[in-house]
């Protein structure tokens, strides 16, 4: 009987591993290097306590982020152009947890600052370095040997494509490119102006199984569409009698994905088309990045939310603050509170978007809605966790209903929590939506933003946000 517990196993790099471990070498090594060149006295000695702890919750933290930025998970590993921008935000991400654990500690006194700083600047040089000298003696060790690994691609198309430009840009590893094979002449024609180094088709699929046979090729690839189901049988089932590792990749890029990603049932592989991209690590990281710049902004807002509140109060009668039901995460219904702009409250079910020249908007409430500083109380509900600083912008409970059934995809913005700012925002999509392709391009820039989340992300659009200033045309 079949042994169906564990049907498809886990892939572990043996180079994530080995990545790993230096990772956590050069970050204890270099905060030691520093200790020892520039003798600074630690309170216990530079192998005491302080270090020892200082030390090992820097690498459980850069190694946990790491793993959110994937700098370890894939096959052939990033080129080194990309993975150093990943390696310098893992520190600085690393450098603000320190920070933070030092300050919650009162411990921040007992360190020698000049060397905590040292050791901050020095460790991604040598994270980057190792990385470099590395690549280099790798290079030049499968440069001077025949033990490499010959790669070839079944499927001459866009995905196959894609995978080509990633092994090739991986030669540093010892993996050769041995070229696509492709049975269908209007593949080839849709394929080729994609090709950056003009490869041409080495083949059919019996001269792939040929070449396989005769040992011309150790990996295959096939990237054949579902329709290719079987050719797909039987070329796998011809591969099967040779000694080559061949690899299935789904064309997943047929589908309009939402941070897809891949999960094992029990063993039995499956792929998310449309999925919340704050799962496990990356959700924890989105909440600390939430609660960290959330209390750093709302201390440095306090007295001008103050100010905001008693100019609000003196210049037009009612509440400084309302607050209004929005869809949020998962659709679920939460209040979100802003500083009052207009003459009268509006209930959801009265809900009429601002316009411009607005006759319920105050004169102070129109400076507020211009500049965005209406908004500064939802820095609370991100503390709540309701909101958070960065993603979709909430709209009314009217207005969803309203636009739910005719945005394709237009529900799938509550995949995540609705943001103070977002990547629609930045790019214009901001205000009043007055027509309906106004609504599209806003929920497109949101599902962009869903599809590419990240830390780096998040930051880029904080930053962003922050350069731009708060004003906008189409903010009244």
């Amino acid at each position: 009987m079949v042994n169906e517990q564990r049907v498809i196993h886990t892939h572990r790099s043996p180079r994530g591993m080995l990545y790993r471990v230096f990772d956590a070498l050069a970050i204890v090594l270099c905060l030691f290097l520093v200790s020892y060149l520039t003798q600074y006295p630690w309170p216990d000695g530079p192998w005491g306590t302080l270090y020892i702890v200082s030390a090992s919750l820097a690498v459980v933290v850069f190694l946990f982020i790491a793993e959110h930025f994937q700098i370890y998970s894939s096959w052939l590993g990033l080129t080194l152009r990309r993975e150093l921008p990943y390696v310098a935000l893992a520190w600085a991400w690393t450098i603000l947890g320190l920070l933070l654990f030092a300050f919650m500690t009162q411990t921040s006194g007992y360190f020698p600052r000049s060397a905590i700083l040292l050791w901050f600047v020095a460790t991604p040089m040598m994270l980057g370095g190792w990385r470099f000298v590395f690549r280099a003696f790798l290079r030049t060790f499968y440069k001077n040997t025949k033990n490499k690994e010959y790669v070839a691609i079944y499927g001459f198309n866009e995905l196959g494509v894609r995978l080509s430009d990633r092994i090739q840009d991986a030669s540093w590893m010892g993996v050769v490119f041995s070229g696509f094979y492709e049975d269908r002449e209007t593949h080839r024609d849709e394929a080729e102006p994609l090709v950056k180094n003009k490869t041409s088709i080495s083949g059919n699929m019996h001269e792939l199984v040929d070449a396989a046979r005769e040992g011309r090729i150790d990996i295959v690839f096939i990237t054949l569409s579902m329709k290719g189901e079987e050719r797909m049988k039987y070329l796998i089932r011809e591969l099967s009698d040779t000694t080559v590792s061949v690899y299935l990749v789904p064309d997943v890029f047929a589908f309009d994905l939402l941070h897809a990603r891949v999960i094992s049932v029990s063993g039995i592989p499956a792929i998310s088309i449309t999925e919340n991209p704050f799962y496990g690590i990356d959700g924890w990281l989105k909440r600390l990045e939430d609660i960290v710049l959330a209390s750093i902004i709302l201390m440095l807002i306090a007295i001008p939310m103050l100010f905001i509140a008693a100019y609000s109060k003196l210049t037009s009668s009612g509440p400084v603050l309302y607050r209004q039901q929005r869809y949020g995460f998962s659709g679920e219904k939460f209040w979100v509170w802003k500083f009052r702009t207009m003459y009268v409250n509006e209930s959801d079910e009265e809900f009429v978007q601002a316009s411009r020249d607005d006759e319920r908007v105050t004169k102070f409430g129109e400076f507020l809605r211009r500049t965005s500083l209406d908004e500064l109380p939802q820095f609370l509900n991100v503390l709540h966790g309701t909101m958070s600083i960065v993603g979709p912008r909430p709209h009314a409970v009217a207005m969803n209903e309203s636009h739910r059934s005719v945005v394709q995809g237009y529900m799938l913005r509550h995949k995540v929590k609705p943001g103070i700012t977002g990547w629609a925002q930045i790019n214009g999509w901001r205000g009043e939506t007055d027509t309906l392709e106004k609504m599209e391009k806003r929920i497109e820039f949101d599902l962009a933003y869903i599809r590419n989340w990240s830390l780096a992300f998040d930051l880029k659009i904080v930053v962003l946000t922050i350069a731009r200033g708060f004003r906008h045309k189409n903010a009244y």
